[in-house]
């Protein structure tokens, strides 16, 4: 059915534009209800009422909410994020960098975590009730009951602190070899590992689990196939889309976990970048920031959900 295919892709994009839409909106309003006046603030106590209405019409803030969305929203279209109110700099100048950062983070903690939970996810459903799988099991449920900030207090303690192994900052502009390169991502790299891995590990297992209770595989078991066969041949395959939806909602914790990390470590994400600005009331540096952080969100799911019809058996019949 590759008409209903495409209808179900391209009304799942729709849904996800929309989502983003009201994220948008939802993000510049709760920009707005930051307490403090982001003009006196800049300017200081000792700025006199003149000063601060002059340096409001020029920052345009005295316009209504509703004109500077529409505004700050068209913007967002056309690449434009604004200027910065603390550093009085293009917005996308001062993410560039700091997002490159992220990503590269993100991406040694995706390479490290997903391969390490999907095999450990699958072979827990192949060894399913063993002393293997019981070990396991018992690991995830301990990590998830831990939050990320208290998994790093004790990374910082045990590997720089006691073991001196590590060092307790992150500076990602401080790599200049491989070596240098490991010390800078190991502690945030483990941190976000146990992170997003535990989730991901359980949610792999009982899509695996679901998947061998179906009877063609009760029926290749009868044939004689092996358990590496069966899971892999049969099972696997039919709960490629529950994996995939397990995969991008333990990325997604990434995102809020990397705000965490990186403030526990002082590394110089965008995360790290958008508490800065929170301090500061900087409303353009902050709402652009939110909204990328909700775009990799929405992206990520929505990537599962295609990547879930797409491999659904009765929707390619």
């Amino acid at each position: 059915m590759p008409g209903q295919i495409t209808l179900l892709v391209l009304g799942r994009l729709g849904v996800t534009l929309l989502t983003l839409l009201i994220v948008s909106f939802v993000v510049f309003g709760a920009t707005l209800l930051l307490p403090g006046d982001v003009v006196e603030i800049l300017l200081g106590q000792a700025a006199t009422p003149e000063a601060v209405a002059g340096l409001r019409e020029a920052m345009n803030l005295d316009s209504p909410a509703i004109v500077r969305y529409v505004q700050w929203l068209f913007g967002l279209i056309q690449g434009d994020f604004g200027m910065s109110y603390a550093n009085n700099m293009p917005v996308a100048d001062m993410i560039g960098g700091r997002l490159a950062n992220t990503l590269r983070l993100a991406a040694v903690t995706t390479a490290i975590a997903v391969p390490l939970a999907l095999f450990l996810g699958i072979t827990t459903a192949m060894f399913r009730g063993s002393l293997y799988d019981r070990i396991v099991t018992t690991l995830i449920v301990s990590i998830i009951s831990v939050p990320e900030f208290l998994i790093a207090t004790l990374a910082v303690l045990v590997f720089a602190v006691w073991l001196r192994w590590l060092p307790a900052l992150s500076l990602a502009n401080d790599v200049n070899s491989f070596g240098q390169l490991l010390k800078v991502f190991a502690m945030p790299v483990i941190t976000l590992s146990c992170v997003i891995s535990a989730q991901m590990i359980r949610m792999t297992r009982a899509a695996v689990i679901e998947a061998l209770k179906m009877p063609y595989v009760e029926m290749a078991l009868l044939k004689g196939a092996s358990r590496t066969r069966i899971v892999l041949h049969h099972a696997l395959p039919n709960a490629i889309g529950p994996i995939a939806n397990a995969v991008a909602l333990s990325l997604s914790y990434l995102l809020g976990g990397v705000i965490i990390v990186e403030t526990i470590f002082n590394y110089p994400g965008i995360a790290k970048l958008m508490v800065d600005a929170v301090s500061t009331r900087d409303l353009p540096l902050i709402q652009s920031c939110a909204m990328i952080f909700c775009f990799g969100f929405l992206l990520l799911i929505t990537i599962a959900d295609v990547i879930a019809i797409l491999s659904n058996p009765r929707l390619r019949r």
